[in-house]
């Protein structure tokens, strides 16, 4: 059963911001994620408001789970420190009928 990845992001730094978006892929590739919305029109009703959001597929909670984990990924978090404010939220999907 598929599970998602449902950022919020505010990039306070756009330079800096562009090292993490160097290595990220690789992370995201290793583990099949794919990407069903990345920073298009949004419209914030409820709770803090942030620039980007972004809604990442994964083929199972497990992949997610390992690609955060990932050393990819953990060196991609590294080089967006300071560079972004951050929320990301792993969630297991349903059943599809």
């Amino acid at each position: 059963m598929a599970a998602y990845w449902i950022a919020h992001v505010t990039v306070t730094d756009p330079e800096r911001y562009k090292d993490y978006q160097a290595l990220a892929p690789a992370a995201f590739a290793r583990f099949g994620a794919r990407f069903l919305a990345r920073g298009g029109e949004a419209e914030v009703f409820e709770g803090p408001v942030h620039a980007r959001h972004v809604v990442i597929e994964f083929p199972d909670l497990a992949s997610a789970r390992a690609c955060y984990a990932s050393e990819e990924y953990r060196a991609a978090r590294a080089a967006r420190a300071g560079a972004a404010e951050v929320s990301v939220v792993i969630v297991d999907g349903v059943p599809v009928a």
